[in-house]
């Protein structure tokens, strides 16, 4: 296959983060790749063209042709099914040695009056956006830790942040998420294994579609998900615990902390 062309690069130079982390090429596994945030955190990662790629999703033509265009290994895998996780861990060791960078990016979602939500979707929430998320990193964490390097990049949510109506279970998966993340990185300390929580808010991708309810709003806009892969690689390149996209989204969770009567009545009459 042909390399994908090389872009201006980002990365510091000489392959030093300004914390001292070394974050020359190495192995990368993008799961939710086949799609959405996945596919453009892919593209975005073999654009710096000396990375070795692993991309993981379950619609084997798109994680194809993702491949194809990313010079990166498809690995096909349905994070519902932990023997599937597990199994996608091991071909991804077997296929490439190591693991340096995982950025679990598969995510899907429900929308509706909770009441009215089947149990089976409830359960595929929290299994693909929290269940698999952490049998991932516990299955990885391991041998990063075994190298004394590692980064592991967690796509949350706004939603997490905040809580949307009609998407309870969704938003306390990724609240979750959030507080895993945290956990983890205090447990981490000095170890040379990162963690990055990613929060981003309304992304232009088939998640919408796929939930059962499309996105309606005016506002925030959509962004595209190619914003958000660029913002990946900046917070992991700089080195960064948690990152809003964009920057703004941080102010609910400052005024829910400082005024939560105040919060409440917004987000009661917002959403």
């Amino acid at each position: 296959m042909s390399r994908v062309p090389r872009v201006a690069r980002r990365s510091v130079p000489g392959g030093d983060a300004p914390d001292g982390r070394d974050v020359r090429a190495g192995v990368a596994l993008v799961t939710g790749a086949s799609s959405g945030i996945g596919a453009a955190v892919s593209r975005r990662i073999a654009a710096e063209g000396d990375w070795r790629l692993l991309v993981s999703g379950r619609d084997r033509k798109r994680l194809d042709g993702v491949a194809a265009t990313t010079s990166s290994t498809a690995l096909y895998a349905d994070l519902m099914s932990l023997d599937s996780t597990e199994q996608l861990v091991r071909e991804a060791l077997d296929t490439a040695g190591r693991v340096d960078l995982l950025v679990a990016a598969a995510g899907v979602g429900w929308a509706g009056p909770f009441p009215a939500m089947p149990a089976s979707a409830a359960d595929r929430v929290l299994t693909v956006d929290l269940v698999s998320v952490v049998h991932l990193v516990r299955l990885l964490l391991p041998h990063m830790l075994a190298a004394g390097r590692g980064h592991i990049m967690l796509i949350g949510s706004v939603a997490g942040s905040t809580g949307v109506r009609s998407e309870a279970v969704y938003s306390a998966a990724k609240a979750a998420l959030a507080t895993f993340a945290d956990a983890l990185r205090y447990e981490l300390k000095g170890t040379g294994v990162h963690i990055t929580h990613m929060v981003p808010g309304v992304v232009d991708t088939p998640f919408f579609e796929r939930r059962g309810m499309p996105y309606a709003r005016s506002w925030p806009r959509p962004m595209a998900p190619e914003r958000l892969a660029d913002a990946v690689w900046d917070a992991f390149t700089a080195g960064r615990d948690e990152v809003y996209v964009p920057g703004w989204l941080r102010l609910p969770g400052c005024v829910r902390s400082v005024a939560p009567r105040l919060y409440h009545r917004l987000a009661a009459r917002f959403g």
